[in-house]
């Protein structure tokens, strides 16, 4: 082959892989753009930047010099970051009801004022959505307890939701990973290339209510996860929509959160009318249940029928009331999914004021405020990244003046009837990046346990091999950070005769499956009608999941016409409710490993 031949052949090699690198370039930046929700601008401007980057690689390219050509790849870099940047998707409210033109609802009259909302576009439910029922915990009002919130003139439009409370937010490329990898469900569109508000003004509540006139609804008060540092009231899977739409009101609420919410402070309880401090996010639900007691009639509700619900953190929360003065009388009986804070020391959630103040010690010195007063002026922005040192709730003498546990034990607490219970997988999405082999299973369990009570835990769970050792880590992990509560508070309930209902949820399916906060879907009958993660199956067994909820919700009890019998608990055996496939009575997986979690504790 003459040497001009190979030369062609060389250069045609070289423009076919320079288009390859273009088109990968060209579909790694527009995932970029997708993911990181940016505007429709970004994609505008990226395709007109890579039109003109392939015009002058194609027809001027070989003609200029080296320093033009390292000039243009620097010109491209800079509209691409220029892209990147005024394509940032803004910022935006979460509107009450997504989509088509939002028909209002007739004046609904509250202690405060007026107020409309809006119906869903079946018409089948009113939404009222960012209602304020406590004054903005601002400037002078950060770290006190909420005060009722002020009248308003005129009529407010409750048809988006309030921002969510303060708090850390990944970057929209990071919760749209999250989507494809832990939820397996994402959704490519243009249409939501908004990121949602948080804010320090966030004490607003949502109401969901069967279209037209009503009387005497039950009501359903829940209370959003997100280990007391995170979660927002309008996520898809608790939205109060799909119970709504079967007769009942649902209402949620935000709440303080983090250093907002549970930072604990000397000079706090001084200054305090009640001597608290380290529980204003419990004192939040509290206020919002009080209004929900002053108010829902106005919907149509029954303010002395109330369910309280939470899931995660908020099923903490629910627990912790169960056992508040502050919230007596406000609620009838409860609904608390995979979390509680009830045993003699709590796995999460809660801390001895003596940590909580230790802990606001830490706070000031970080932040160099040598008094309340100067982290009082301090913007929320820069309080935010202490988070995840202020997320428990304490014993403060006047919401919680014992422990949940110490209440208990004294035949003191609220609820007349519960509903409650845990996932099969809870732990897994903890312990993603966490898992045991066979190299470090035994370490970990030393690590929770005493010598004696390692060497029990290892004969109930022995492995040979490495998916045995993830398989047993990520139970134990489930059982000491999730279900062993939910054991405690059981026993708790058969000592003081509390009709008390235990459920396993262990349906896999194309989402979560059975992973932490996987059940909420099912029992707030929210299953998208058209994803194809949900089977059938899934399907059918929400519906039996919302009955329960349902009968519940109404009477106390879960059971009712066409439904598998729930027995109340016993303490003859760990036996719950086991919601899968089959709805049926079973045995508490994890049972074995409560009596050494006892003696542990």
């Amino acid at each position: 082959m003459l040497s001009w031949e190979l030369e062609m052949k060389k250069e045609r090699s070289k423009g076919i892989l320079w288009r390859i690198l273009f088109g990968l370039s060209l579909l790694l930046i527009f995932a970029w753009l997708e993911l990181g929700k940016h505007t429709v601008w970004g994609w505008v401007l990226t395709a007109l930047a890579f039109a003109g980057w392939y015009v002058v690689r194609t027809r001027v390219w070989e003609k200029w010099n080296a320093g033009r050509k390292w000039l243009a790849r620097g010109g491209m870099l800079a509209v691409l970051a220029v892209t990147v940047w005024i394509s940032w998707p803004p910022v935006q409210p979460v509107p009450a009801v997504r989509g088509g033109l939002n028909r209002t609802t007739g004046i609904v009259h509250v202690e405060q004022g007026d107020l409309t909302g809006v119906l869903t576009k079946d018409g089948k439910v009113e939404v009222y959505a960012g209602i304020p029922y406590a004054q903005p915990p601002l400037g002078d009002l950060r770290w006190k307890e909420p005060r009722k919130a002020l009248p308003w003139k005129g009529v407010l439009k409750a048809d988006h939701f309030a921002p969510m409370s303060m708090q850390t937010q990944n970057l929209p490329i990071v919760d749209s990973l999250t989507q494809i990898i832990g939820y397996h469900d994402y959704e490519i569109s243009l249409s939501d290339n908004t990121r949602d508000p948080a804010s320090e003004d966030s004490l607003y509540l949502n109401i969901w209510k069967p279209a037209g006139a009503a009387e005497k609804l039950p009501v359903l008060v829940y209370i959003h996860g997100g280990s007391l540092q995170t979660g927002q009231p309008w996520w898809q899977d608790y939205s109060g929509r799909g119970l709504a739409e079967k007769g009942i009101i649902v209402v949620n609420m935000g709440y303080r959160l983090g250093i907002f919410g549970f930072f604990a402070d000397e000079a706090l309880s001084q200054e305090s009318p009640n001597g608290t401090t380290g529980n204003y996010g419990l004192l939040d639900q509290i206020c919002a249940l009080e209004w929900v007691r002053d108010n829902i009639a106005a919907f149509g509700g029954d303010p002395d029928n109330v369910t309280l619900a939470g899931e995660s953190a908020g099923s903490a929360c629910v627990s912790a009331l169960c056992t508040s003065p502050l919230a007596k009388g406000l609620f009838r009986r409860v609904i608390a999914e995979s979390s509680t804070v009830t045993a003699k020391k709590p796995a999460h959630s809660f801390r001895s004021m003596e940590d909580a103040l230790r802990a606001g010690r830490g706070t000031k010195a970080r932040l160099n405020a040598a008094t309340v007063e100067e982290l009082r002026k301090l913007p929320a922005e820069k309080l935010v990244n202490e988070l995840s040192v202020h997320h428990h709730m304490t014993v403060d003498g006047f919401v919680l003046p014992q422990t949940p546990y110490e209440a208990y034990a004294n035949g003191e607490y609220n609820e007349e009837a519960r509903l409650h219970g845990f996932n099969l997988q809870e732990g897994e999405a903890f312990i993603l990046f966490n898992q045991a082999s066979m190299k470090n299973y035994e370490e970990k369990i030393r690590r929770f346990f005493s010598k004696e009570n390692a060497e029990k835990v290892l004969k109930l769970y022995p492995a040979e091999t490495d998916a045995q050792a993830r398989q047993n880590w990520a139970d134990i992990y489930s059982a000491i950070f999730f279900t062993y509560g939910h054991h405690v508070w059981e026993k708790q309930g058969e000592a003081n005769g509390i009709p008390s209902y235990e459920y396993l949820f262990s349906k896999s399916n194309g989402r979560l499956g059975s992973w932490h906060s996987g059940e909420e879907v099912y029992f707030y009958g929210n299953i998208p009608e058209k994803s194809g993660l949900y089977s059938a199956s899934d399907r059918n067994l929400s519906e039996i999941m919302q009955q329960y909820f349902l009968n519940y919700i109404h009477t106390g009890d879960p059971n009712g016409e066409g439904l598998p019998e729930w027995p109340v608990h016993t303490g003859a055996r760990d036996q719950v409710l086991i919601l899968d496939e089959d709805v049926r009575i079973g045995e508490d997986p994890f049972a074995g490993l409560y009596p050494i979690l006892d003696a542990s504790w």
